[in-house]
């Protein structure tokens, strides 16, 4: 366009700046299209070098494309001007529409700003609109306006060109022209950065979804494949806490395929005592021990540790739970507990844990000696005790209480007749001509001897009373719910059970049998009933004759 004269202007002039800008609105990337935005200007406008300053984020710019000059472009692309030094250009010179024209006789003052810059040397103008090599023209692009003004836009970089081609000024074809096209180049590199951002979410989308799928195979492998059970279920709502899916450890461990886990709620398979345990549970996504039943009827002790899974818009959802088996740890520690308890060589309960049984069943009464003390005495038949105890109010003149306001008195028949009261018998057992059968025939003899007085004594009384081996030969049975009558009688059978012939160590021996029967009631402690109890078998063995005592 340099050799065209105003206003004729060549047809072949105006396509090429059309493909000019169709180039640059169809370039790949932001840098091809601040490339072609270079080019075009020394390409389609006539100038002999372009250079594109885009402004960076933080307002300087930088120098984006040059054209024109292979050795300009190797020195000067990338550096940066200060935002300061380009609005003090913007301001100065004469303005041409949007450009703004700075001649060589006000140019001088920018020779050491901080704005990269690149001299080509020339003559001394001849004529007055003749180019000077100081001479600076600046196209501002500004991103197109709400009304599509480029005036209103923001500033998104500057166009400088240098050295027409046709070495003049250029006239006012030439500056609508070179006006024209940095509101066109504006536009097509505010697209292409929004090209490049889109492209770049779609990127990191893609990323995230890969990362989202690669995360759920992930879940869905460890769910799976975990060597525990593992179940998610519903939370909220009218199926709460019903099982949405489980995983195959845990249909092995319950015998249950996973299409039947799905018609239930972990409520419907926990043991009924353990319901307010799964309750507390899952309200609280905590853990807790406890068992779930099996198809074939059996419950199996697991570890349920429980997890909240949530999104900031719902709240909680779901409930991620983790099923351990821990059945053989259980046996375990419940084999210990009956060691404990429990006497290793009859399997019966020991002295500790028969005291525990009968220390839960009697109280102490805190009370002073007053009305309440008097209506103890007559109600129980023995004083109430004035001790300071647990049921013991200390605020100044409040009334003592009783802290065991549920607690059912145990209380005892009146006198050696029977009345008609039922009570907590305590039967003192002491086999009669035991010492014997270990010194004739060592003591795995009575060993044996014991085991089968154990399992006699087990045989003889009811479900739910306690046969105990206090010690050495010495038994003891805990029978509630009998009157002296009744105590007796027992008495009387267990004693005939015992002295039958037991096998032992190949041969049969016999030993008899003393019972005391002693009667537990409130305020009274364990050891004062076993004492009372072993007081009157004492007695009663005593009382009978010495050939009486062993059967044989």
């Amino acid at each position: 366009m340099e050799t065209e004269s105003e206003p004729y202007v060549r047809l072949a002039s105006l396509r090429q700046l059309h493909q000019v800008m169709a180039d640059m609105n169809t370039a790949r990337s932001l840098a091809d299209t601040l490339q072609t935005v270079a080019e075009g200007v020394v390409a389609a406008l006539g100038y002999e070098l372009a250079c594109v300053n885009l402004v960076r984020p933080d307002g300087d710019l930088v120098v984006a494309a040059f054209a024109g000059n292979p050795a300009a472009e190797a020195l000067i692309t990338g550096r940066v001007g200060s935002r300061d030094s380009w609005e003090r250009r913007l301001g100065m010179g004469e303005h041409w529409g949007d450009l703004v024209f700075i001649p060589h006789t006000e140019g001088w003052v920018l020779d050491d700003d901080d704005v990269p810059q690149w001299y080509t040397d020339g003559p001394a103008p001849r004529f007055e609109d003749e180019w000077h090599p100081a001479d600076r023209l600046f196209a501002p692009m500004y991103a197109p306006g709400p009304q599509g003004s480029a005036a209103c836009g923001e500033l998104i970089g500057v166009l400088s060109v240098d050295r027409p081609r046709n070495g003049r000024r250029p006239g006012a074809w030439g500056r609508e022209a070179l006006q024209m096209y940095a509101f066109q180049a504006a536009i097509a590199i505010s697209n292409a950065r929004l090209r490049a951002n889109m492209q770049r979410a779609l990127v990191r989308l893609e990323r995230e979804q890969q990362a989202l799928r690669a995360s759920e195979e992930s879940f869905r492998q460890a769910f799976e494949y975990a060597p525990s059970g593992m179940a998610i279920a519903e939370m909220g709502g009218d199926q709460h806490g019903r099982i949405l899916r489980t995983n195959d450890a845990l249909c092995r461990l319950l015998g249950r395929p996973a299409s039947a886990m799905r018609r239930y709620s972990f409520s419907d398979l926990v043991h009924p005592e353990d319901i307010g345990t799964l309750l507390r549970t899952s309200a609280e996504g905590g853990r807790a021990e406890l068992r779930l039943g099996r198809r074939d009827g059996t419950y199996v002790w697991v570890s349920l540790r429980n997890s909240v899974v949530a999104d900031a818009a719902d709240g909680p959802r779901f409930l991620l739970t983790h099923v351990e088996d821990i059945e053989e740890r259980k046996r375990r520690e419940l084999q210990l507990a009956h060691r404990a308890s429990h006497d290793s060589l009859t399997g019966l309960p020991n002295s500790a844990e028969l005291r525990s049984r009968l220390s839960a069943r009697l109280c102490r009464r805190a009370a002073p000696h007053s009305a309440v003390a008097e209506s103890h005495d007559a109600a129980y038949g023995h004083p109430a005790f004035d001790v300071v105890g647990p049921g013991f109010d200390f605020r100044q003149g409040a009334e003592p209480y009783d802290a065991y306001d549920h607690h059912v008195h145990t209380v005892a028949p009146d006198g050696d007749h029977d009345d008609g009261t039922k009570g907590l018998a305590v039967l003192f057992c002491d086999l009669d001509g035991f010492k014997s059968i270990n010194d004739r025939f060592g003591h795995n003899a009575g060993d044996a001897v014991l085991i089968e007085v154990a399992r006699r004594l087990s045989n003889g009384v009811r479900d739910g009373d306690t046969v105990a081996r206090l010690g050495g030969d010495e038994f003891v049975i805990l029978a509630d719910g009998l009157g002296r009558a009744d105590a007796q009688d027992l008495a009387v059978r267990l004693r005939n059970e015992i002295i039958q012939p037991i096998r032992a160590e190949g041969r049969a021996v016999r030993v008899g049998a003393s019972f005391g029967i002693g009667w537990a009631h409130c305020g009274m402690t364990a050891d004062e009933v076993l004492k009372s109890a072993d007081e009157r078998m004492y007695v009663e063995k005593r009382s009978r004759p010495k050939q009486h005592r062993r059967a044989g």
